[in-house]
């Protein structure tokens, strides 16, 4: 007799979610077997269940009924004949990247730009795309999911099922951050600082040995936020009005920042983002990972002629996932200051509805099946 689970799925969307009891999947030869322990709730998935379709049509949702949860967290049950490195009993974070790994860009290792490029429990984003969520239909808002091997990310004993539940928004921050060339000579500004995924880039920035020019609304969580590192962190409400790159100007002896990373998510000013290019130094930097909506003006002059780029960065890669667990577990990053907002399976519906009145970033929302 097969073994039954139950899961969260959406049946028609913009529906609350519905317990459902299902058979528990069996992984084939190179994937893996994991039980979930814990899965975090990105704020945007809200915007996801509700909005994709119309907000951005040309992306790729799950055949329906779809079992969603970005950032699985558990520990390998199973695993098929041809996965070798990985072994049962094994604690890990799933990275729901998904791509097709025989194509020419996952030959030569850029598998983001791969047309099937996916999110398992989220959607896709190429042409493709429907390929892979068909072959993982698994989230991680369910008792078992499989994935490929490629997949899995190691955690280390010192960071709980909760907080690596968040890995995904961490690991978005890390990669803006490597993408840039962050280091101990690098001054960041982070617009949305104080966010879900803005405290995770201060976290890393730190770590790396930048000195972080926090940007945000709220004047509480901006000091809060300086409290982390105050010889290292300084903050600038938007709320208070001026500048943002004067302010940038003032705090880098006129020089400007060598890294903007925008946090700022869908319906952000985009002002913000404009305001704060003006601040960075020749040959600076500003990583997107927010995903703005709608055009933003930009003066190509300026940029070419202070030698700037604007740089586009989606997701994170089993390694950039694997070092920060590695930085972790030295101790080098401290994801202590997380409070961990734990909800059961069936109160999925009641977590989507309260998110939105998260403490800023250090909220963390997270399903334990």
């Amino acid at each position: 007799m097969s073994k039954t689970m139950r899961a969260a799925r959406m049946h028609n969307s913009g529906d609350p979610l519905r317990i459902d009891r299902i058979e528990v999947p069996r992984p084939g030869p190179t994937d893996v077997l994991v039980e979930v322990k814990a899965c975090g709730i990105v704020p945007n998935l809200g915007n996801v269940l509700r909005n994709l379709s119309t907000w951005y049509p040309h992306l790729t949702l799950p055949p329906l009924p779809a079992i969603y949860g970005l950032d699985p967290s558990g520990v390998i049950v199973d695993k098929g004949s041809q996965v070798h490195g990985l072994d049962i009993g094994q604690r890990v974070y799933v990275n729901p990247a998904r791509y097709c790994g025989g194509c020419y860009v996952c030959r030569i290792g850029k598998p983001e730009q791969c047309e099937a490029f996916a999110c398992s429990g989220y959607f896709g984003v190429g042409r493709r795309s429907g390929e892979l969520l068909e072959d993982y239909p698994y989230g991680g808002m369910c008792e078992f999911m499989t994935a490929p091997q490629y997949s899995i990310v190691t955690i280390p004993d010192n960071v709980s099922h909760e907080t690596a539940a968040r890995w995904g928004y961490l690991g978005t921050g890390y990669k803006a951050l490597r993408t840039a060339g962050a280091g101990p000579n690098s001054t960041v500004v982070v617009n949305g600082a104080t966010g879900t995924l803005g405290i995770g880039v201060v976290l890393f920035a730190l770590a790396m040995g930048a000195k972080v020019l926090g940007v945000a609304r709220d004047q509480a969580l901006l000091d809060r936020l300086r409290e982390l590192a105050p010889d290292r962190i300084e903050v600038f409400s938007i709320k208070e009005g001026g500048s943002i790159a004067e302010w940038v100007r003032s705090q880098t002896n006129g020089d400007g920042a060598s890294i903007v990373v925008d946090a700022l998510g869908p319906g952000a000013p985009h002002q913000v983002l404009v305001d704060s290019i003006a601040g960075l130094r020749r040959g600076g930097q500003l990583v997107n990972v927010g995903a703005v909506v709608g055009d933003v003006p930009v003066n190509l002059n300026s940029m070419m002629s202070n030698d700037r780029n604007i740089i586009g960065s989606n997701w994170f890669s089993v390694a950039d996932g694997q070092a920060m667990s590695g930085m972790a577990k030295a101790g080098l990053v401290d994801l202590s200051i997380f409070e961990h907002e734990i909800f059961k399976l069936e109160e999925v519906n009641e977590a989507l509805s309260v998110i939105g009145s998260r403490n800023g970033g250090f909220s963390n929302y997270v399903i334990v099946p």
